[in-house]
């Protein structure tokens, strides 16, 4: 009797190939497919910054040491004529020491004289040239290099204004920072954020459920969360401490998927993976 159990192997060894070749297919696929993709650090699904700016006494007061009990690390947007930048100087150094970071927000803070009837002829930003811009910021770098000693350093928009009578300089003042900050919202991806126009929430009282659920959008979409903090604890544009600490416990209790740290630090690595992501 001639047995057929050979060519039951050949048939199966076949279908075993074929399906074998099939499954490496489909993950050769979705593992190109994950390279394409942005991809936070770690396990981290968003990232979050915590800003602040104009350099105000409640931020040494308030917001630094809520964010040192948590470990957390801010960006602090300073104007070079700030009071609390002269008068409490070192306090500002040691800020700087202990990890937070020191940004730029410009000498005098000029704003679209157009658009806010509070600010002073000289500092309209219409008034400017874009070289006098460009001298004033520069000069302000200078001033913060001399209290942490750092040469890069970042930059948030002053009213979140980007243009001189509706000419924006965004291109003029790349060269000068690694990144800036402006207002807008969360973005959908982050493979085409431009990192010198990092959108943000410019908060106004807000409670300490609003922003957790700003970060929970971002969140869902994986992508960033910066917050515009002014005044914390009382004052113009201002957060609570209650709803500023809701929030950084919130961050606490999910640091495991949500990545806290300086907005430079973070514009830095978005930077290297869209590079990645647009060279593959």
């Amino acid at each position: 009797m001639v047995s057929i159990k050979p060519k039951i192997n050949k048939k199966l060894n076949s279908l075993t190939i074929i399906f074998l070749l099939f499954n490496l297919s489909i993950f050769a696929q979705k593992q190109q497919n994950t390279e394409n993709q942005f991809k936070w650090p770690k396990n981290y699904k968003v990232a979050v910054c915590l800003t602040y700016d104009d350099g105000l006494d409640c931020h040494l007061d308030n917001a630094m040491p809520a964010l040192d009990s948590f470990n957390f690390k801010g960006t602090f947007f300073c104007t070079g004529y700030s009071s609390s930048l002269q008068n409490r100087m070192g306090e500002w150094e040691n800020l700087s020491k202990n990890g937070h970071e020191l940004g730029n927000h410009s000498l005098f803070h000029p704003c679209d004289g157009n658009k806010f009837d509070w600010v002073k002829p000289e500092y309209n930003l219409n008034s400017y040239t874009f070289e006098q811009l460009k001298n004033e910021l520069f000069t302000a770098n200078s001033l913060l290099m001399a209290l942490d000693g750092k040469k890069e350093r970042t930059f948030a928009y002053t009213c979140s204004d980007y243009m001189i009578n509706e000419l924006s300089f965004v291109d003029s003042i790349r060269h000068l920072f690694v990144a800036a900050r402006n207002n807008g919202e969360i973005p959908k991806n982050m493979k085409d954020v431009d990192i010198y126009f990092a959108p943000s929430w410019g908060v106004i009282d807000p409670s300490g459920t609003d922003m957790i659920e700003y970060v929970k959008e971002a969140l869902q979409k994986e992508t960033l969360a910066v917050f515009m903090f002014h005044n914390v604890g009382g004052g113009y544009l201002n957060v609570s401490n209650e709803a500023h600490f809701e929030l950084l416990n919130f961050l606490n209790e999910n640091r495991d998927i949500i990545w806290v740290d300086t907005f430079i630090n973070i514009m830095e690595y978005v930077e290297k993976e869209q590079d990645r992501l647009y060279l593959n």
